[in-house]
């Protein structure tokens, strides 16, 4: 016999919504606090609102053309650079046969890295006794470097 689409019964309890400033037991202000923006009815702070100061956007200097991209160095914003994703030596060691070649592609094949469009960086953890042809978009470690030229 098939369950029937009336016979589902739900695993999680029904709760209502608290309405907040209805009366009760939360007093006159009814959780909201006393007075301001935030304590009256129907109220939205946007994100990125800063309480009618100039917004983030507004601070930095403007430049023509979409190109023409400005380091930004302003105390309430900093870009940070993405890091690469790092491959220690050991692990190259421990997958790669001798003679294979280590690229971004095959690191993703071996499942050491899971996005191929990233930047990879090796670096120097344990050593290198295989013969092994890197690709040219990886970057190295100084120590990593050492040990395979």
């Amino acid at each position: 016999m098939n369950m029937q689409l009336h016979q589902l019964k739900s695993t999680t309890k029904n709760q209502k919504r608290k309405r907040v400033g209805r009366g009760g037991k939360r007093g006159t202000f009814s959780g909201h606090g006393s007075k301001g923006q935030k304590s009256r009815a129907g109220t939205r702070i946007r994100p990125g609102f800063r309480g009618g100061d100039n917004p983030i956007w507004k601070l930095f200097p403007k430049r023509r053309g979409a190109s023409k991209k400005v380091d930004i160095k302003h105390a309430l914003f900093q870009v940070k650079a993405r890091k690469p994703l790092s491959v220690n030596l050991d692990v190259i060691e421990k997958n790669y046969q001798d003679g294979e070649t280590v690229s971004r592609a095959t690191l993703v094949e071996k499942r050491i890295i899971k996005n191929a469009k990233k930047r990879v960086k090796i670096l120097g953890n344990g050593t290198l006794t295989k013969k092994l042809t890197f690709a040219e978009d990886l970057l190295f470690s100084q120590s990593a470097h050492d040990q395979i030229r």
